[in-house]
């Protein structure tokens, strides 16, 4: 029994890990097939051992972690999430429990698309749209109204002069999300996994205007009023009521009068999805009757009525053509696929990304051989295995590149990594890809000068290396004369040049791209030290010993800066009128909150990020956790167990009224 307890609580780990990973971080690590893999085995423990069932376990949550960044919302009726099942033979059996309360096989379901997008919840007064609430925890949602009102298939007003709820997805069609990745390859930004963790990306984001031109769209599924006596008593009902208030709905659902009919909506759709304008990863499937719920029922996390069924993994077997390496801008080797043209998941594939030499030496992968592809969460292409058929054996074994493909200078790896390097510092490909970093939004945010017209003024030697970019004005003659740029589109970009020499040093910082630098240490180490100076002077033992940063980083920045040809860049880019001191908020020194912890729990009036941002405005901290470390508590409704552990270590407890007092006090005596 230990055994199987401690299995269990690695499984959990991994499915909460990979639960945040998707739904917080909208950052996946895994596809979708490898976490309902691990979520089956898991219930099938659970089903055997029910005793082991805990209150954190991955199958008792709804939702997910709720983001700090908008204000709350709780739901009214809990958004629950849907069952899965995976085959036929477990629709049959979704069906057969049904007809233990309907007496009959032949009950009428409403079929519709599994959207590949992010719930939403939107709620309408006296016909105005007044909140747009994600679906959280189930329990309590973020409010994205403004992000929403940039959606152009969400109407601000509906005729429905009643308080009602519409439920629905929020998604991208694919020649959009392919737009989107598109632009975050220009910028040398990691790529959304899939199409929901892009709408939910997308609506999770601070500026509405980045909402607006990225063009979101909305299908809505579920009608409730609140104050009204019309009686809706069906899916399909809702669903012509929805359009009736000027809504948006799938037209591609079906009312299915028995399960032959539901078979053939799933087998029409399993082939038809790929020839759909948007992703779908499977079929719900909803009895369509409303009268029958309440009897039917509810488990703590999905009702009983409905399920969703999930298409299986998509592999394909195709000929791998070519294997190539390219060269990044740290000089990092990336071998690459070219394989026989495949539909995959909707789209076609011509290329995967095959990581390092070793892993393909692991594989056996070989040139000319049968390969089996498949899409990570859907979108992202890889070779999964190699068909070791008779044909297999014949074909030459494959060898790693000895030189960098763009400057011939022999590749070196280090004993401790498994990555090839291209060590030349004037190698063209590093150089390029260099100057696209420090150009790219997380960096300097240049407008203007993506990929393309970079790679256009390298060609021509009007970039070769950074302090190069801060130049440019030197060559307005022969730029404003390139196709596709004249002269308004060269002073804008002259103007963004100039603007991003106003950059706080982070940003500058992640821009030159040392080595493990990641805009996140460039962050950690511009607020350490202030300015270029300060960190170019640290020595190792100072360096290391900083939080987040550990020997390996502290002795890649020692090693940048001991390279003479980084040193005259900086003091180029400092002649340029480059800035290189760190520009965050300057705290105030309040003596209720300076040097005092606080913890931040409940719901409040505005987002946990404003109050963060407000005491460390005033010179505090924030602690995730109560410890006897913890000054103050700041309380809001549904605190929980952070409260009671305050209460219990007799820390002090504050409200959202008490904490304005605080600030207050401050404000008045200054």
């Amino acid at each position: 029994m230990e055994q199987i307890k401690k299995h269990l609580e690695q499984l959990k780990k991994k499915l909460n890990q990979w639960s945040k990973e998707y739904y917080t971080l909208d950052s996946p690590t895994v596809d979708d097939l490898e976490y309902d893999l691990v979520m089956q085995e898991l219930k099938k423990i659970e089903n055997e051992h029910p005793e082991l069932i805990t209150n954190d376990s991955p199958t008792q949550k709804v939702g997910h972690t709720i983001s700090d960044k908008f204000e709350k919302v709780a739901h009214k009726i809990p958004m629950l999430s849907l069952a899965d099942v995976f085959s036929w033979e477990e629709v049959e059996n979704f069906n057969n429990q049904i007809a233990k309360q309907t007496k009959t096989l032949n009950n009428a379901y409403y079929a519709e698309l599994k959207i590949d997008g992010l719930s939403i919840s939107l709620n309408y007064e006296n016909g105005k749209l007044i909140t747009a609430t994600t679906r959280g925890d189930g329990v309590v949602g973020e409010n994205v109204i403004n992000n929403v009102k940039t959606i152009k298939s969400i109407p601000w007003t509906i005729p429905d002069q009643n308080h009602i709820e519409v439920r629905g997805e929020i998604f991208f069609l694919k020649k959009e999300f392919e737009k989107i990745n598109n632009e975050k390859l220009l910028n040398q930004e990691p790529l959304f996994a899939n199409p929901r963790n892009a709408a939910a990306g997308t609506i999770r984001q601070l500026d509405s205007s980045i909402v607006a031109s990225r063009n979101l769209d909305a299908f809505l599924y579920y009608y409730f009023s609140w104050n009204d006596n019309k009686k809706i008593h069906t899916q399909q009902d809702a669903l012509l009521e929805i359009e009736k208030q000027g809504l948006k709905v799938n037209k591609e659902g079906r009312l299915c009068n028995n399960l032959e009919e539901l078979k053939a909506y799933i087998d029409e759709y399993t082939n038809k999805r790929d020839d759909l304008d948007y992703e779908i990863d499977g079929i719900v499937i909803k009895l369509n009757d409303f009268n029958l719920y309440d009897k039917i029922g509810y488990t703590a996390k999905t009702p009983k009525w409905a399920i969703a069924y999930k298409f299986p993994a998509e592999i394909k077997e195709t000929k791998l053509l070519d294997i190539f390496p390219s060269v990044g801008r740290t000089g990092k080797i990336t071998y690459n696929a070219k394989v026989e043209s495949v539909q995959l998941a909707g789209t076609k594939v011509t290329a995967a990304t095959l990581n390092n030499a070793e892993w393909i030496e692991t594989k056996d992968l070989r040139v000319g051989a049968t390969v089996k592809i498949k899409k990570a969460g859907d979108i992202i292409p890889g070779i999964i295995s190699v068909v070791k058929n008779s044909d297999y054996q014949k074909l030459e074994k494959w060898s790693k590149a000895e030189f960098c493909p763009a400057c011939k200078t022999k590749l070196e790896k280090t004993d401790n990594e498994v990555d090839q390097f291209c060590v030349n510092f004037s190698c063209p490909a590093q150089i390029l890809r260099s100057l696209e970093h420090f150009a790219s939004r997380g960096a300097m945010n240049i407008v203007g000068l993506g990929s393309s017209t970079l790679n256009k003024f390298f060609e021509e030697k009007i970039i070769c290396s950074i302090d190069d970019i801060y130049k440019i004005e030197k060559h307005k003659a022969e730029i404003i004369n390139f196709e596709k740029m004249g002269g308004k589109s060269y002073e804008n970009l002259i103007q963004s040049i100039e603007d991003s020499k106003n950059r706080s040093f982070e940003k500058v910082l992640f821009g030159l791209g040392i080595r493990h630098v990641g805009s996140k240490i460039a962050k950690v180490l511009a607020k350490t030290f202030g300015n270029i100076e300060n960190l170019k002077n640290a020595d190792f033992e100072t360096l290391s010993t900083i939080d987040s940063i550990g020997e390996v980083l502290a002795q890649s920045i020692i090693n940048w800066f001991t390279i003479e040809e980084n040193i005259r860049l900086i003091n180029e880019l400092k002649e340029d009128g480059v800035n290189f001191n760190y520009l965050g908020e300057k705290t105030k020194t309040n003596p209720l909150i300076t040097g005092k912890t606080f913890v931040i729990t409940g719901t409040l009036s505005k987002s946990r990020d404003s109050f963060k941002q407000l005491i460390e405005l005033n010179g505090g901290k924030i602690s995730d956790s109560v410890s006897s470390k913890t000054n103050f508590v700041l309380v809001g409704d549904n605190a929980g167990s952070k409260a009671e552990k305050a209460t219990k270590l007799k820390i002090k407890i504050i409200n959202e009224q008490e904490f304005d007092q605080m600030i207050g006090e401050y404000e008045n005596e200054e």
